[in-house]
């Protein structure tokens, strides 16, 4: 005598619904980590044309021009953090993004790009 197999209904509805959940999660969430791209994207520009080797006012001005193109709205160039590091400036920002997922279910996540050479 044989067994039957495979996937009964219910078994279907769950695998589905957090398939779908998952789904809807990740394309939320999406945009939050595209701006992340973009703003590392823009500091790696800047340090490979030399944008960082200026006054405070000038490096925010140049992330701005940047960023007219990228669009990074949760990041603006008053927000950044400009030090000096080892002789070397280092320009760097820590942002949050609140993303609501479903009802009064929201996702918070901490975003931190730097110019700073990883060790």
């Amino acid at each position: 005598m044989s067994h039957q197999r495979g996937l009964s209904l219910l078994g279907l509805i769950v695998t589905l619904a957090v398939v779908g959940f998952v789904g809807v999660s990740a394309a939320k969430l999406l945009p939050a980590y595209i701006e992340y791209w973009s703003v590392r994207k823009m500091f790696a520009a800047m340090v490979q044309n030399g944008e960082t080797s200026g006054t405070v006012p000038e490096i925010r001005r140049h992330y701005d021009t940047r960023n007219a193109i990228e669009d990074a709205r949760n990041v603006q160039g008053k927000d950044l953090d400009i030090t000096k590091q080892g002789g070397e400036t280092v320009v760097s920002a820590d942002w949050s993004v609140k993303v609501p997922i479903v009802g009064n279910v929201s996702a918070c996540i901490d975003f931190s790009a730097s110019t700073a050479k990883e060790q």
